[in-house]
């Protein structure tokens, strides 16, 4: 077959491949299944033009047409990575400050019974006993004594790795428990925030009037800023979800409470995102006793700083990145 008579017969594919990879690369849709078929095609044109020694025009042509196809392929072949890094960087920080109202509906819920049941705990041992009975607190007690090898456990024979599975079934749970709530008009959503929030200031306060705080305080400062974001977008999820049956507008009210629920599908994933990372941190760090307590200090104040620049400026400005 002459070098003329090989561009007639296939010359027709390595356009129509061109002007697919051209298309990939402008952003738009293509046959994936399409576009591997003919790059296979072009590659065997290629090593069949370079074993019968073609014109070098033609070989190039070839050769840049394969190359193009191939990083293209290989481009889209990231395993959901890019897509990934595109839902983190860019639309659940846009996801949650569109519901920044809700959001702080939520926090205010979260952090208001939080820091009354510390200021009660920090009083007296009457409201703690009113909240949770005395074996509860001798426990808690317990994991935050003094003398610990690992602080913040019941049992010592617990390895990092058992206490990463606990901590990711528990913070994935609460989160779960206080999203779904939000199907009994949000209000089911308020309660667990409510709760949450007077739990944990009454451990919080508990143990800092028994003079644990400086083994409590260290603990928690570090996973705090995931675990406790984690909740509170949770929470505002819930939210969103019960305004949808409380305040449909136009539409009926389950089509409303479908709609909601789509909305609040970014915030779940941002706090399911949050609660895993507080569970790696709880697991692995916030235990150790031989980190000094200013190295936590100083980790937690980074963490707390980065939680709140990703949601309040990562994915603005800028178009959507593809």
């Amino acid at each position: 077959m002459t070098p003329m008579r090989f561009e007639a017969e296939y010359g027709s594919l390595w356009t129509a491949l061109a002007e697919q990879v051209a298309e990939a690369q402008q952003g738009k849709a293509v046959d994936a299944a399409l576009l591997a078929a003919r790059y296979r095609r072009v590659c065997e044109n290629l090593a069949l033009a370079q074993s019968r020694a073609y014109p070098v025009h033609l070989i190039s042509r070839l050769e840049s047409l394969a190359q193009d196809a191939h990083q293209l392929i290989y481009r889209r072949q990231d395993y959901g990575l890019r897509a990934l890094g595109q839902l983190l960087r860019v639309d659940l920080p846009r996801a949650v400050r569109a519901e920044w109202r809700l959001v702080l509906v939520a926090l205010a819920l979260f952090v208001l019974p939080l820091a009354l049941a510390f200021g009660l705990s920090l009083a007296g041992p009457d409201f703690p006993l009113r909240v949770l009975d005395a074996r509860q607190l001798r426990e808690f007690e317990t994991m935050y004594g003094d003398g610990k090898a690992h602080v913040g456990r019941l049992r010592e024979a617990a390895t990092d790795w058992h206490m990463f599975g606990y901590y990711i079934v528990n913070n994935i749970g609460i989160g779960f428990r206080t999203f779904g709530a939000g199907i009994l008009a949000g209000i089911g959503s308020a309660f667990v925030l409510v709760f949450n929030g007077l739990f944990m200031g009454v451990i919080t306060g508990h143990l800092t009037r028994v003079d644990l705080g400086h083994n409590l305080w260290p603990f928690i400062a570090t996973h705090s800023s995931f675990e406790l974001t984690g909740i509170v977008l949770s929470g505002a999820a819930g939210l969103r979800m019960g305004l949808g049956w409380l305040a449909p507008g136009r539409l009926r009210r389950l089509d409303a409470l479908r709609a909601s629920a789509r909305a609040a599908v970014p915030l779940v994933y941002a706090a399911f995102f949050l609660l895993v990372v507080a569970a790696a941190f709880e697991a692995f760090w916030s235990p150790a006793a031989w980190v000094a307590p200013w190295v936590k200090y100083s980790v937690a104040a980074v963490c707390w700083t980065l939680v709140l620049l990703w949601l309040l400026l990562m994915g603005r400005g800028g178009a959507r990145a593809r």
